[in-house]
């Protein structure tokens, strides 16, 4: 079979792209390795209980009235209406330290007066720092990378206060250790900050069925249970694309949204000794767990709760199996539905190792996940009422659960380190969409795959 685009992986930002493509008649193809799209963002059933994969929440929210920010511009572009994803907005979240707390909701102005109640010497350094962000263009393709951590550092000079305007960024998008691009920094902060969580009453799959059906319904051809086994080189062009199960496509471009490396390591000329580019090493274990009371009954009332007990807040690769250090707290329930959610969940994420985990037989790989479970409670019900005797039903992912169900390597959720922001590869026919692109979150991955389908697809005839 033969296509115009091949796009291999069915997260967001492939069905954005693929979306955007089908608009214009392309004759598209969306491979995805397993039996549900999704990727890092996707939902399952287990023993009758649903849950999603990576949603927490979206970012980005803006009301219906806003019309020039990411969630508004990417609803453009695929021609969807604001109610179609039905999203409903957080309460309020916070960001816990031992002697400080900031509290944030959907309107910047309520953060910049957490700030400044809290470090009143550092209110107007706060405003300059907001202002550098409003001025910042984040979304060139050809900014030179600068340190998020040498930037806000060089404005604020409380280190408290920096640690905690890092630390939900961090968890929300970052592949880096111990410091961040200023490009992401700036994209995080205002999908946070200024803009805000936001959820659907049904999770995830509200987001993937639109995407689906409207890429299925321009004309889109998507294939599961498709991986990509390898692909040809010639001429410095990708060209036969060979599957998993023997079958051989071509195509005239190809998007991948598998990963920089990922995608590079599938292709005849990749050369391990030549080829140095950087894998990320961040990945996470999150722990769902279902409750017989809703958390308010408990007397939890916040959406998500980023938390730091150390005296520093540290980013990196877990030294042991799980860095119970810091972490985050997600409660669905607690967003502003008409009508409640059908359980009652909480949802702790911490920094894990993914080689530690990785190398665990299966009883031990069992055990250990109970023990962890156990500890990271210990500390995450030191930052909120204590729900575990609440607790009727747990499940639990790790690094391993992570790079078995996406094929990135490490279970790097955040992908490497090092982003290709114009999509470009050695290749002349050959473009990466989505966490290596470098627009994260759920907004984010799916305007990268607009953008790379706009950019090197449909602009150029």
């Amino acid at each position: 079979m033969d296509y115009d685009v091949i796009i291999i992986g069915g997260g967001m930002s492939g069905l954005a792209a693929g979306i955007r493509l089908a608009y214009y008649d392309k004759k598209v193809c969306i491979l995805e390795k397993h039996y549900r799209i999704g990727g890092l963002n996707s939902f399952y059933v287990r023993d009758g209980h649903k849950f999603d994969v990576g949603l927490h929440a979206m970012t980005n929210y803006v009301p219906r009235s806003i019309k020039s920010t990411p969630l508004p511009k990417l609803l453009r572009q695929l021609r969807l209406k604001h109610e179609d994803f039905d999203l409903c907005q957080q309460r309020m979240s916070m960001i816990r330290f031992p002697d400080r707390t900031l509290r944030f909701n959907n309107n910047l102005d309520f953060f910049v007066q957490e700030v400044v109640d809290n470090f009143p010497t550092q209110a107007d350094n706060f405003q300059k720092l907001i202002k550098t962000i409003f001025e910042y263009n984040a979304l060139s393709l050809d900014t030179r990378p600068i340190s998020a951590f040498e930037v806000v550092g060089s404005i604020i000079s409380d280190p408290l206060l920096i640690d905690m305007i890092f630390c939900p960024l961090m968890f929300y998008g970052n592949a880096n250790e111990d410091d961040m691009e200023f490009g992401q920094f700036v994209i995080m902060f205002q999908s946070i900050f200024n803009e805000g969580f936001a959820r659907p009453w049904t999770g995830v799959r509200q987001i993937l069925d639109v995407l689906v059906n409207k890429y299925k319904g321009n004309g889109g051809e998507l294939r599961l249970n498709s991986g990509v086994k390898h692909i040809t080189v010639k001429n410095e062009k990708a060209g036969l694309i060979l599957l998993e199960n023997g079958e051989e496509l071509t195509a005239d471009n190809i998007i991948s949204s598998a990963g920089y490396v990922e995608t590079m390591r599938l292709l005849s000329d990749y050369n391990s000794k030549i080829f140095k580019y950087e894998s990320g090493q961040l990945s996470f274990i999150e722990y769902i767990m279902i409750l017989d009371r809703e958390p308010a009954e408990i007397g939890y009332d916040k959406t998500i709760t980023f938390f730091n007990h150390s005296d520093r807040f540290k980013y990196r690769k877990a030294s042991d199996l799980v860095d119970v250090s810091s972490g985050v707290i997600c409660c669905p329930n607690n967003f502003q539905y008409k009508d409640p959610l059908p359980e009652a969940l909480i949802r702790v994420t911490n920094i894990a190792n993914f080689d530690l985990w990785n190398e665990l037989e299966q009883e031990e790989y069992k055990a250990q996940k109970a023990f962890w479970l156990d500890t990271t409670l210990e500390e995450v019900v030191k930052f909120m009422p204590d729900f575990r005797s609440s607790i009727r039903y747990t499940d639990i992912f790790t690094p391993k659960t992570i790079h078995r169900f996406t094929g990135h390597i490490n279970g790097a959720v955040y992908g490497s380190p090092n982003k290709i922001k114009t999509g470009r590869t050695h290749l002349k026919n050959l473009f990466i969409c989505g966490t290596d692109q470098g627009f994260l979150g759920i907004v984010g991955a799916m305007l990268s795959g607009i953008s790379m389908a706009n950019l090197h697809i449909l602009m150029k005839g």
